[in-house]
């Protein structure tokens, strides 16, 4: 296995182009000059990543009124992120990396402990990028629950 990347802040943020729910490219680079939340989630209509997804939309508006683009990357296919949008009224651009590149090049895939195994897979990772393209905030391995009030609160959005 290749070694894992984990960023930092101060790191470039690593680019990327991905479908999104509606079968449309979404750059990194679409939000250049303004900053950005990327989270990672592990599957669409699963407890866990519902929550999160609900969480935040419910405060998206907060988001929107701080300039903050808000975007959800998961190995999804873009059909199974449509059906999570209408399912849950979400407000947030959802976007599909069935190939997992971009995941990785986050950091948001690799080895990760699942109920006391080592398994690979999607490490739930939450990231600010600021208008300038440089990682400001890095969180890996953060829990669903909670997660939106807690990097409103800790990162001053």
């Amino acid at each position: 296995m290749a070694e894992q990347i984990k960023l930092s802040a101060g790191d470039t943020a690593p680019q990327f182009t991905l479908k999104n729910d509606r079968g449309e490219d979404v750059s990194l680079t679409d939000y250049a000059g303004q900053r950005v939340i990327v989270y990672f989630y592990p599957r669409a209509n699963t407890p866990g990543c519902t929550t999160e997804a609900c969480d935040f939309t419910e405060r998206f508006p907060e988001f929107e009124g701080a300039s903050v683009a808000v975007l959800g990357i998961s190995p999804d296919p873009v059909d199974k992120l449509a059906k999570f949008r209408a399912d849950h009224d979400l407000a947030v651009e959802l976007l599909s990396d069935e190939s997992k590149d971009t995941l990785r090049a986050w950091g948001a895939f690799g080895e990760k402990n699942n109920y006391g195994k080592i398994v690979e897979g999607v490490i739930r990772s939450t990231f600010l990028v600021g208008p300038d393209g440089t990682i400001e905030q890095a969180q890996y391995n953060v829990r669903a629950a909670g997660h939106v009030d807690r990097i409103m609160r800790d990162w001053g959005i």
